[in-house]
């Protein structure tokens, strides 16, 4: 059997591959992986900021009490990074609150969650 030239066939392809083209150049620079962008709403991560202070607080051995985010970024990695800024009151400083930066990696389908760094700010 013999292929011959479909002119349609032809032409639905060439749309279909200068469509794709086309998306693939809309993309935000935001969405693509590995880039940092923005928490909108900080309540969507206080489970993820809480379970900071909580590692931290075991890890160092303090007791620091979690009062804020105060902003926060995701980036998206197998899984996805978060960077929080945080408030959190020091025990040890008669309860004076700090400021603390955060880094914690979450994969929740493999129910893993990681305390990256914590540190003062």
């Amino acid at each position: 059997m013999q292929l011959k030239s479909c002119p349609l066939l032809s032409a639905i392809i060439l749309i279909l591959v200068a469509s794709f083209h086309y998306q693939a150049l809309a993309i935000s620079p935001s969405a693509i992986v590995g880039n940092w962008r923005p928490i909108p709403n900080l309540n969507d991560v206080l489970e993820i900021a809480r379970f900071a202070v909580s590692e931290h607080n075991k890890k160092a051995n303090v007791h620091l009490e979690f009062v804020k985010v105060v902003k926060g970024e995701t980036q998206v990695v197998e899984g996805t990074n978060y960077r929080l800024f945080i408030i959190a009151n020091d025990a040890a400083a008669g309860n004076a609150p700090g400021n603390y930066e955060a880094m914690v990696w979450d994969m929740p389908w493999k129910h893993f969650r990681e305390l990256s760094s914590f540190v003062k700010v």
